[in-house]
C-alpha cells in the first residue's frame, strides 16, 4: 500500500483535537472507516504523526475486536449469539445468514463484500435477536428482514432501535420514552441542569457531602461509595484532576447505559459536570463501547449542543468554573469496563488492566487523580443536588436508597428497562410489571448480575432487591441484568455461551484468567455436547476458584461466577450422563 492517498488520510485526522498518543483510537476509527480496515501505509502515517512506535500501534490495532489489518469485507453484519438473543432464535439468524452468503462465520464473502460475524452482546437484548449492520443497530429481526436490511442499507444517520421502559417510578428514566435523543431544550424545560445550578451556588466540599450524605454508590458492580471517590479524588495531590464517564457496557444482559446515552445524553453529561465541580476537573472523557455507534453519534450531538449553550467550556454558566469532555468510542474490547483498562485505551494503549494499588482517587487517567463512574451512577447526581439527599433517602431503603434501572430480558412477556425503588420484591419485578413467563411457563433461573453473575431460582421470587438482602442470598446486584430462563431451556447451553465469553473477552495478561477461562470453555463445551468427563465438575469448580482468587481484575476474578453458582443449584447436570 505504498501508493495510499495519504491525502484522504490527512483529512480524516484534521478533526481529531490533538496529535498525541492519546488519539489513537479516534485516528484507527477515522482510517478504518474510510479504507474497511487499517492499512500498513496508513498504520506507519499515524505512527509518525502521532509519535508512537508503529509497533505499538499495531500492537493496539490487534488488541480490539473491531480493528482489522488486512482488507476483510466492505461491510460486516454483527450477529449477536450471547444467551438473551441465544433464547429468541439468534443462532437460526446467524445459520441463516452464512447459508445465503455461501460463507462460514467470520469469514467475507468471495468478492469482499460482507462478512458475516458472530458477535458477542450487542446491549440490546430487551430487543432480542439483534444484528449491527455497520452503524445501524436492528432488534427483534426476522431472516427476511435481517437479509433485507444487509441488500438495503438505511440511508443517512444509523436509527436507533429504541426503549422498552416500565417500572414504578421515573426520576432517571424522566426523559426515556420518545424513541429519540431527548433535545438539551426539552431537557430544560423538564427541569434540566437545575441540580448544576445548585451545585454552582454551593462550595465543591459541600457538594460530596451531599453525595455521601444521599448514601449513592456505583452502579456499575463495585457498589463503591460515590461520595467517598469524589472525596479521595478532590483531595488528591496533583493537577490536573479528571472525570471519566464509562460507557463500556459490554456485560451480557446490560442495557440500561444504552438507553440513559441514546435517549436522555444530557442528564449524563449534567451529571460528569456535577461530578467535575466537586474534585476540581476541566476536563472529562466519555468513554463509550465500539459497538454503540448510535449512542455515539448522540452524545457527540449533545456534547456540541451544551457547549453552544454554554454548559460545557469556559465559565460554565458565567461561573468560575470551566470544563469540557471529549468522547472517545472503544473498538470491541470487553475488558476496557474495568476502570484501569479503559484509562489505557484512552491513552492510546492495549486495555490492559492496571495492578491495584495505586487507585484511580490518586493515580487515575494519565497518571492523575480521576473519579470513574458508569452511566447511571452519574445520573443519579443531578436529583441529589435539585432535591436533597433527604428527599433521595425518602427513596429505597436504609442501606440501599435511591432508585435502580434493571435489565430484564429473556423469557418474560415485556423485557425491557424498569425503573424501581431498591426493596421491591423480584417477583413485583418478574411478574407485575414484566408480565411473568410466556403463556404461564414455570421459571427454571434467573441469571443476576449479567455474565460474571449467580443464579437464583423460583426460591428467591419474594427476595427484596436491595444490595444487602441480595448479597446475604449469595447474588450479586452486578450492573442490574435480571435474566430469565423458564423450564424449557437447557442451562448447559446457557453456561457454554458465556464460557466462550469470557474466552473470547480476557486480555491475556495474567496467566490464571489466559488459561482459565480457556480451560473452563474447553469443558462447557463437552458439558454442553453431553460428553462430560469423570472429574470434569472438580476441574471446573478448580480452575473457578483459582481466576476467583490470583487473577489480577475483575474479569477473571468473576470469570466463573455463574458456573460456580450453577455448580452449588444443579450439580447434576456437570456429571456425566450415566452418573446423573
Amino acid at each position: 500500500m505504498s501508493d495510499l492517498d495519504l491525502t484522504l488520510l490527512h483529512a480524516a485526522l484534521s478533526g481529531i483535537p490533538s496529535l498525541d498518543r492519546s488519539s489513537l483510537l479516534p485516528a484507527l476509527h477515522a482510517v478504518q472507516k474510510i479504507y474497511g480496515y487499517i492499512p500498513e501505509a496508513a498504520a506507519a502515517e499515524i505512527a509518525a504523526l502521532l509519535g508512537v512506535p508503529l509497533a505499538e500501534v499495531y500492537g493496539v490495532i490487534d488488541f480490539y475486536a473491531m480493528f482489522y489489518r488486512e482488507p476483510t469485507a466492505r461491510r460486516v453484519l454483527r450477529v449477536c449469539s450471547d444467551p438473551a438473543c441465544a433464547l429468541k432464535g439468534a443462532e437460526t439468524l446467524l445459520q441463516a445468514a452464512c447459508d445465503h452468503y455461501s460463507v462460514a462465520a467470520d469469514e467475507p464473502t468471495p468478492d469482499g463484500g460482507l462478512m458475516v460475524e458472530r458477535s458477542p452482546c450487542l446491549g440490546l437484548c430487551e430487543h432480542a435477536p439483534a444484528v449491527l449492520i455497520e452503524e445501524t443497530a436492528l432488534g427483534g429481526v426476522t431472516i427476511g428482514g435481517m437479509l433485507q436490511a444487509v441488500e438495503n442499507p438505511h440511508i443517512g444517520l444509523p436509527i436507533g432501535p429504541g426503549s422498552r421502559l416500565g417500572g414504578d417510578l421515573h426520576l432517571l428514566t424522566a426523559n426515556i420514552g420518545r424513541g429519540r435523543p431527548t433535545s438539551l431544550q426539552e431537557y430544560l424545560d423538564g427541569g434540566g441542569y437545575r441540580g448544576l445550578r445548585a451545585a454552582l451556588q454551593t462550595s465543591p466540599g459541600e457538594v460530596i457531602e451531599q453525595v455521601k450524605q444521599a448514601g449513592l454508590v456505583g452502579r456499575g458492580g463495585a457498589a463503591f461509595p460515590t461520595g467517598l471517590k469524589l472525596q479521595g479524588a478532590a483531595s488528591a495531590p496533583g493537577e490536573p484532576k479528571y472525570i471519566v464517564c464509562n460507557a463500556d457496557e459490554s456485560e451480557p444482559g446490560t442495557f440500561k447505559d444504552r438507553v440513559l446515552l441514546e435517549e436522555d445524553p444530557q442528564r449524563v453529561l449534567e451529571g460528569m459536570l456535577i461530578a467535575a465541580y466537586a474534585i476540581g476537573a476541566h476536563q472529562g472523557y466519555v468513554y463509550i463501547r465500539g459497538e454503540y455507534p448510535y449512542a455515539g453519534l448522540v452524545m457527540a450531538q449533545a456534547i456540541e449542543a451544551a457547549r453552544q449553550a454554554g454548559y460545557l467550556g469556559v465559565r460554565v454558566l458565567g461561573s468560575d468554573f470551566s470544563f469540557d469532555v471529549e468522547l472517545r468510542m472503544g473498538a470491541g474490547a470487553y475488558i476496557c469496563g474495568e476502570e484501569t483498562a479503559l484509562f489505557e485505551s484512552i491513552e492510546g494503549k492495549r486495555g490492559f488492566p492496571r495492578l491495584k494499588p495505586p487507585f484511580p482517587t490518586t493515580n487515575g487517567l494519565f497518571g492523575q487523580p480521576t473519579a470513574i463512574n458508569n452511566v447511571e451512577t452519574l445520573c443519579n447526581l443531578p436529583h441529589i443536588l435539585e432535591h436533597g439527599p433527604q428527599a433521595y433517602r425518602a427513596i429505597g431503603t436504609e442501606k440501599s436508597p435511591g432508585p435502580k434501572l434493571f435489565c430484564v430480558s429473556g423469557d418474560v412477556l415485556r423485557p425491557g428497562l424498569y425503573e424501581v425503588p431498591f426493596g421491591v420484591t423480584l417477583r413485583h419485578l418478574l411478574y407485575d410489571l414484566a408480565g411473568g413467563l410466556p403463556d404461564g411457563a414455570a421459571l427454571q433461573a434467573v441469571l443476576f448480575g449479567g455474565a460474571a453473575g449467580a443464579f437464583a431460582t423460583a426460591a428467591h421470587l419474594d427476595l427484596p432487591l436491595t444490595f444487602e438482602d441480595l448479597r446475604s442470598a449469595g447474588l450479586p446486584l452486578g450492573s442490574g441484568v435480571v435474566m430469565v430462563f423458564d423450564q424449557s431451556r437447557d442451562l448447559r447451553d446457557v453456561l457454554l455461551r458465556l464460557g466462550r465469553f469470557f474466552a473470547h473477552e480476557s486480555c491475556g495478561k495474567c496467566y490464571p484468567c489466559q488459561i482459565g477461562t480457556q480451560r473452563q470453555h474447553e469443558i462447557l463445551q463437552r458439558v454442553a455436547g453431553g460428553l462430560t468427563l469423570p472429574g470434569d465438575l472438580e476441574r471446573l469448580q478448580d480452575v473457578g476458584w483459582t481466576m476467583s482468587d490470583a487473577s489480577i481484575c475483575g474479569l477473571g476474578q468473576t470469570a466463573a461466577a455463574a458456573v460456580l453458582s450453577a455448580i452449588q443449584i444443579w450439580p447434576e447436570i456437570f456429571l456425566p450422563v450415566n452418573q446423573e
